[in-house]
């Protein structure tokens, strides 16, 4: 592995500190790692973008799932997990997650999370899309990730971890033999430390979240911007399968022209009974597939989307009056809540929906321990591409793979301490360049990418929209690198010009990606190719930046992930 010495434009770090492990996010998976690395004995720092309680976790509402239910059994939930993933999940990684499962639940109640329970005081479980059983745990009605998010806020603080928040990592620290050294990151003058500083750690955990922001309407938080995926690839990394973003098929409409993170109607209300209908009260899901509202989300978005087209209508509805209002109320008091404060009383109106950005199910790319490409450097949580979720995720299994993940994570950082006394390594970064070799964006690029993006590589993509995109995204990158080439000038380093370069690197993955594939799979819908092509698309694409910031893409040969670490292995 090669570092592509490619940084973003920024001061050199004005102060450092030292760990034994730096944990990137503070989602389930990182706030997981943190406190698993703490229980190990290992010196952590956990590095958030916002405040501890600000990424994406504390926004899922639907729940965690794992076979914990009365019949249910890990074997069932990977078919429905392999299922979802259209051809392309890792079967070994699916199994992991499904038979660790249960226990990392287990040990997240233990942490002090409180699901709802039944009144004879077990699990309440409940059915989502794709899911052949009850196996969805929850809480607070539809407020899973933000109790999860609690437990572990809670938990981090309560045993004292050093944590920096309002900090956006920058770039991956390596030393001569290209090993991971810690990460540069600038703190929004907020805590303890300000401006651009670094963390020297011999191992660095990514648990950065999503890239939903890189469209124009998401679920995602303001905060996914992609930076892990960026930084990963800046480092040297492999990222894997960016072209499956998944687009929840119901999302609360607030207009064409709205743009940013939009309210989720969970998958649950449909779980719980609610139906999908056109504009005259039809339901259209009947007859496109057995579980017809409860078809995995690929199939559900798609086929919003063919009605949609077919009546000229910008939305489509979610029916669930026949509820009433108690259970509105106790059920989903966060969706009723969010419906209402925007004119709709889901309790006496059809809910109008549409599918928007939710979630990526590629990454960089990691082997069954979270390590990358990089050594030192591991992912997990929605930046990683562990291959569980293949061409599609199936419903909750995002908070299950956190939690699984990192737990693995931590006894590879911990072994490998253990065995190599990496604990005694004092790592040497390779010195910050004094000069921009990575011209960054002005801020309102951003808004720039999200609408090329939410027009050539949204729901429906295609060679010509896939080829503009492309054409549009090179010449934002061709007019920052010749301004940077003429004058030597670059726009000022802020967050919101880090944010906007690191949105553009990885929409050209994903258009990249996207226009390679000739397929349609998953969540990867094609409408130039609409059949799905096994014998020549049953396998993952492969993405790497060069030093000279082209991209190197490949296909691997088959549908399993070669090692990260041959020599390792």
């Amino acid at each position: 592995m090669t570092s592509t010495g490619i940084r973003l434009h920024a001061p050199a770090p004005g102060w450092s500190i030292a760990a034994d492990v730096v944990v990137v996010g503070s989602g389930v998976a990182g706030l997981t790692a943190a406190l698993r690395c703490e229980a190990a004995g290992l010196t952590t720092v956990v590095v958030t973008k916002a405040r501890l309680d600000d990424g994406s976790t504390r926004w899922a509402q639907g729940g965690i799932a794992a076979a914990l239910g009365e019949g249910d059994t890990p074997e069932q939930h990977l078919d429905d997990t392999l299922v979802a993933g259209a051809g392309l999940c890792d079967e070994g990684a699916v199994r992991i997650l499904v038979t660790e499962g249960p226990d990392a639940v287990r040990r997240l109640i233990e942490t002090g999370a409180h699901f709802d329970e039944s009144s004879e005081g077990e699990l309440a479980l409940t059915r989502e899309g794709g899911h052949h059983r009850r196996r969805i745990a929850h809480a607070g009605g539809d407020a899973t990730g933000a109790e999860i998010s609690r437990a572990l806020v809670e938990a981090v603080r309560a045993r004292g971890l050093r944590t920096i928040e309002n900090a956006l990592v920058l770039d991956l620290l390596t030393d001569a033999d290209g090993r991971t050294a810690g990460v540069t990151l600038h703190v929004m003058g907020e805590g303890q430390h300000d401006g651009v500083g670094a963390v020297h750690a011999p191992a660095v955990v990514l648990a950065t979240g999503g890239m939903g922001q890189v469209f124009s309407a998401t679920t995602n938080p303001s905060v996914s911007t992609g930076d892990g995926v960026a930084l990963a690839l800046r480092a040297g990394a492999e990222v894997s399968d960016l072209e499956f973003v998944q687009f929840h098929p119901t999302v609360l409409f607030l207009g064409a022209e709205a743009e940013g993170q939009q309210p989720l109607v969970s998958e649950a209300v449909r779980g719980e009974g609610a139906h999908l209908v056109d504009a005259d009260g039809v339901r259209f899901m009947t007859g496109q597939h057995e579980l017809a509202e409860l078809a995995p989300r690929d199939i559900v978005a798609k086929g919003i989307m063919r009605r949609m087209q077919e009546q000229d209508a910008e939305h489509m509805f979610l029916d669930a009056r026949h509820f009433g209002a108690e259970m509105w109320e106790h059920r989903f008091p966060t969706i009723l809540a969010a419906c209402r404060a925007h004119g709709i009383d889901p309790v006496h109106d059809p809910i109008p929906i549409a599918p928007a950005a939710h979630y990526a199910s590629g990454g960089v790319r990691t082997d069954s321990r979270g390590r990358t490409t990089v050594p030192g450097l591991y992912a997990c949580g929605e930046v990683a591409c562990t291959g569980v979720h293949g061409a599609n995720r199936l419903a909750s299994n995002s908070l299950l793979e956190g939690l699984v993940y990192a737990e693995r994570i931590v006894e590879d950082i911990a072994g490998a301490r253990a065995a190599n006394g990496l604990h005694a390594r004092v790592p040497q970064p390779v010195p910050h360049p004094e000069t921009p070799e990575h011209p960054l964006l002005a801020p309102e690029a951003r808004f720039t990418i999200q609408r090329i993006m939410t027009d050539g590589a949204g729901v429906l993509r295609s060679a010509d929209s896939l080829a503009q995109a492309a054409e549009q995204l090179q010449q934002l990158r061709t007019e920052a690198r010749d301004a940077l080439a003429e004058n030597g000038k670059t726009a000022e380093p802020g967050v919101d010009t880090w944010e906007a370069t690191n949105l553009l690197c990885v929409a050209r993955v994903l258009v990249a990606a996207a226009s390679l594939r000739e397929e349609t799979r998953g969540c990867h819908w094609r409408e130039d190719h609409a059949d799905r092509v096994d014998t020549a698309w049953r396998r993952h694409i492969v993405v790497r930046l060069n030093p000279d910031r082209t991209l190197a893409v490949h296909t691997t040969d088959t549908a399993d992930f070669p090692p990260t670490r041959p020599q390792e292995q």
